[in-house]
């Protein structure tokens, strides 16, 4: 039960976060259509009565939104100390890891690893998503009301180019980049000042020791940070359930179970095959890391489980220095879950909107976004960014994505839970094609 405390601790914020959240929702939605009903009671004349009951309607939404900020508060203190935690982790086990490589050769080898396994898994993702949409084709299936023409989404679909990628992956300062908690500049300069530490023998190991103390005091912080995660999980919960409420559910649960489905299929069948290919326990893997799964899960954010998935991969045997190398590339360069959504998302509004996308055009999609999907780094609510994109170069309408922003946090929980679990097997496969995976 100790060793459990905190699991079973996630999973009762999560029932009370759903529970309060629907209640609270509830009197809200019947408070407010009670102020409709006596609206039109008292206004007979229907083109009187309407501008009436949209104004109403505005201010319902406003005043969920308003109670849900307020419990949002409680997620936000939580991730904030998540991200507090991360550019210094990240630093400093990958200079320790770095430096007990060695060199750029050995760095470039384990690299090259990876990158081959990320590419891999990537196509895999892609290829699943679209497999998944054309089988069920739930834009077709589940008739929504398409959006208003040229209505706004909020989200950018500007396209990530080769210059503002490079410029993003290479840091004009480490220290703006640990300000903002950009982990792909900070991976690149930490991989340099590794190999330079390493380099300068006798001299750099005394360094190495205090960068080595500072990533073990970063662990302990964590775990005290973890304490709060229950307390996080429950206000992003209940702020969800507030605004959306549960019945939004109703109208997306063809969606929302393909799409599961899609990704349970990729953990479970994929994952674990490529895990039994190459001789990993992929149960005892899930095994290890089912408090930062549980977590990404609960506050729909791959980064609030980074600094515990660290800590659970070592627990499991890999290696120091390949875990502290690939996981933060993972981070960029790997995420399963968001990468499947894509082609996901794209064809089911595509569909929706009836537009038949030949074989060749989506192959096509399917390339271009095993591009642009590496690009997502550092980029806020990345997939939608990705996906307005990819809509806007196929010649779908844009305002399609309002099909999906009713149910992407939701979906999102699915997306970043699957995001840890295939950078664990990402970490485990490379720890295993090094020999520096513990049996």
């Amino acid at each position: 039960m100790k060793k459990n405390a905190l699991i079973i601790s996630i999973l009762i914020a999560m029932v009370l976060g759903i529970i309060i959240g629907a209640v609270i929702n509830r009197n809200q939605t019947q408070f407010y259509s009670s102020l409709k009903q006596k609206a039109k009671a008292e206004i007979t004349k229907s083109e009187i009565s309407k501008p009436v009951i949209s104004v109403i309607s505005k201010r319902e939404k406003q005043s969920k939104k308003d109670i849900a900020s307020n419990f949002s508060i409680l997620s936000d203190i939580f991730l904030r100390l998540i991200k507090m935690i991360i550019a210094p982790l990240v630093f400093a086990v990958l200079v320790v890891g770095v430096a007990k490589v060695g060199d750029f050769k050995a760095v470039g080898r384990i690299g090259g690893k990876t990158i081959v396994y990320f590419t891999f898994a990537t196509l895999i993702a892609l290829s699943l998503g679209l497999i998944i949409v054309n089988l069920f084709q739930p834009g077709k299936a589940m008739h929504l009301e398409l959006p208003a023409t040229g209505a706004e989404t909020g989200i950018s679909t500007s396209a990530q180019n080769a210059k503002s990628f490079v410029s993003h992956v290479i840091p004009e300062s480490i220290i703006g980049a640990m300000a903002t908690n950009e982990v792909l500049p900070i991976v690149v300069f930490a991989l340099f000042f590794g190999v330079a530490v390493a380099s300068i023998g006798a001299k750099g190991e005394s360094l190495v020791k205090i960068i080595d103390a500072l990533s073990h005091a970063m662990f302990k912080i964590t775990n005290y940070v973890m304490k709060f995660a229950p307390i996080g999980v429950f206000g992003a919960i209940t702020a969800v359930v507030i605004q959306q409420g549960l019945d939004v559910l109703s109208g997306y649960v063809y969606l929302i179970a393909c799409f599961f489905g899609g990704l349970l299929f990729f953990i479970f069948i994929v994952l674990s095959a490529i895990c039994f290919a190459l001789r990993i326990n992929f149960f005892k893997l899930l095994g290890h890391i089912k408090e930062p799964l549980l977590l990404a899960f609960s506050t729909a954010s791959s980064e609030s489980a980074m600094p515990k998935t660290i800590e659970s991969l070592e627990k499991f045997g890999i290696s120091n220095r390949v875990v502290s190398f690939v996981l933060p590339l993972g981070y960029s360069f790997n995420l399963d879950g968001s990468i499947m959504y894509m082609t996901f998302a794209t064809m089911f509004i595509a569909q929706a909107y009836g537009i038949d996308l030949s074989m060749g055009d989506q192959v096509k999609m399917m390339l271009i976004l095993l591009v642009t999907s590496k690009g997502m780094a550092g980029i806020p609510r990345a997939s939608l960014v990705v996906i307005a994109g990819t809509l806007t170069m196929f010649k779908i309408p844009g305002e399609g994505l309002l099909l999906l922003l009713a149910v992407d946090q939701l979906l999102d929980m699915g997306r970043s839970a699957t995001n840890v679990v295939g950078n664990a097997v990402a970490s485990a496969v490379v720890a295993k094609w090094e020999g520096e995976l513990a049996k």
